[in-house]
């Protein structure tokens, strides 16, 4: 059974609050809109007129002038539509910039736990591909979608206007083309948003494989990295397949309906010509007035892809920014003061997972002053210990104390700023040596940071880089040896 999106209707209205700061900017661009609607509608009109009051007679004076209020009339209909364009492109870039914002710093504020459960590849997908599916929805299809449905209802006043019989005629074709407009819309839904989530998924292969590229060349495990590989692009093309083989359905259908329209204009306007009830130019008019109608409807119909994947995207961002951000610290909390350094585990109790105990009732004493060491195999939770110190998740039952109060009434930040951690698995960010060392403390001066690094054994081998402590790094410091990264990380 084809499932429609979750909810396109929150989707969309979650985007509105992002495009109501620009209410004055939108408001101009739909005027431009309005505008360049109405001068389509001119055109046509004025190319009646010609055919009745001066090709008819063949008086090329009358012909000359208003061939010259056409021509401005298209001029204008052009400049408008470019300058909407423009008006519409700046206010969907300014606001994704706001989407990047919330969404990138909602990132921040979530738990570790988050980021155990979703691959960065995936992450890295909604805040690009997710996120300019939006845009292409926005910056180029709000102006078509409004210009498309005025259009559409200012021909078909204009049209009962100039003859009734004709415009009901005419209005053969509009229930056939929202027929076939919905009946693709439901199975194109659901299409899209598989397709962002696939396209998430090979993200995340990519990202994995050439991070982990030594690895992958150890190990030997170029050919099952390309399987995996293959396997998602596969998938990839299937969703794209399947997304798009019912909207490109549209085009075509449409061509037939538009065909159709202006042979049933053509056969009845011929007839009441004949019958001396309409005019030539009427009949002209008429059909000029049918294909644009049509046009706008081809449009709205070639929307469709670009609305579910911009739906299917917004909801998938928003479904990261509803996720629940770290447990904030408790309304008591209160900085630390000076730290002795003496930690306790009080009957600790944590699993990751809900009715998966990792430790069970554990208690540790380690005083101020004392080097202790946690020995133990794989998995046994030295890690764990450490990530619940630095309540990078939070215990199920217990307590951890440091200097005899509760870490849980310690502003989490305060609580980190007293501890030094490296981790087993040694991150450094793109930058300078010194930038690095200074990211544990961004106060930190020069001579401090030089300070930090002989203490932890790194300054001889900094020294002999190319540039000393202004050396930069290459992604994840891959030039430097793995030692050399533990001893930055040391200093930081």
């Amino acid at each position: 059974k084809i499932e429609k999106a979750r909810d396109p209707r929150h989707a969309l209205g979650r985007l509105l609050p992002y495009l109501l700061p620009f209410q004055g900017m939108l408001v101009f661009a739909g005027l431009l809109v309005v505008l360049y609607t109405l001068l389509d509608l001119v055109g046509p009109y004025l190319m009646g007129v010609a055919i009745d009051r001066f090709i008819a007679v063949r008086q090329a004076t009358g012909l000359a002038g208003i061939a010259g209020w056409m021509l401005l009339v298209y001029l204008l209909n052009n400049g408008f539509q470019a300058l909407s364009s423009w008006f519409m492109a700046d206010i969907s870039q300014r606001a994704l910039q706001a989407i990047r914002r919330d969404l990138f710093g909602h990132l921040q504020s979530l738990p570790i736990g988050f980021f155990d459960r979703n691959p960065a590849g995936e992450l890295m997908s909604r805040l690009t591909n997710d996120i300019d599916a939006i845009n292409q929805a926005v910056s180029q299809n709000v102006t078509s979608l409004l210009a498309g449905i005025l259009s559409m209802a200012g021909i078909l006043i204009a049209m009962f206007v100039l003859n009734p019989w004709l415009a009901l005629a005419s209005l053969l074709v509009v229930p056939l083309m929202f027929g076939f407009t919905e009946f693709v819309a439901r199975y194109t839904r659901r299409g899209f948003r598989e397709l962002q989530r696939d396209l998430g998924g090979l993200n995340a292969v990519m990202e994995e494989a050439i991070s982990g590229q030594r690895v992958v060349k150890a190990c030997r495990r170029g050919d099952a990295v390309l399987a995996a590989f293959h396997e998602r692009n596969e998938a990839v093309y299937r969703s794209t397949v399947s997304a798009n083989s019912y909207a490109f359905l549209l085009m075509p259908l449409t061509g037939v309906l538009g065909n159709f329209f202006v042979i049933v204009l053509a056969g009845l306007g011929g007839w009441l010509a004949l019958k001396g009830l309409v005019t030539v130019g009427l009949i002209a008019t008429f059909i000029n007035y049918g294909q644009n109608f049509i046009s706008p409807l081809r449009q709205l119909a070639n929307l469709y892809n670009s609305i579910q994947a911009a739906l299917a995207g917004a909801e998938r961002v928003f479904e990261i920014l509803d996720t629940p951000a770290e447990s904030a610290d408790a309304p008591d909390a209160r900085p630390a003061e000076a730290i002795r350094g003496e930690v306790r585990f009080e009957e600790v109790r944590f699993g990751y997972r809900p009715g998966t105990p990792v430790i069970r009732g554990m208690s540790l004493d380690a005083r101020q002053g004392e080097t202790l060491a946690l020995v133990g195999p794989t998995g046994a939770g030295k890690t764990t210990l450490i990530n619940l110190l630095s309540r990078f998740y939070e215990i199920d039952g217990g307590r951890i104390c440091l200097d005899g109060r509760d870490i849980r009434s310690i502003p989490k930040a305060d609580l980190r700023r007293c501890l030094g951690i490296v981790l087993q698995d040694t991150f450094l960010f793109s930058g300078t040596v010194m930038e690095n060392i200074r990211y544990g403390r961004l106060a930190a001066t020069d001579e401090e940071c030089i300070e930090a690094a002989r203490t932890a054994g790194a300054d001889p081998f900094i020294r002999q880089l190319p540039q000393g402590y202004g050396t930069p790094l290459s992604e994840r410091a891959g030039n430097l040896s793995q030692g050399q990264r533990q001893l930055l990380a040391i200093a930081r």
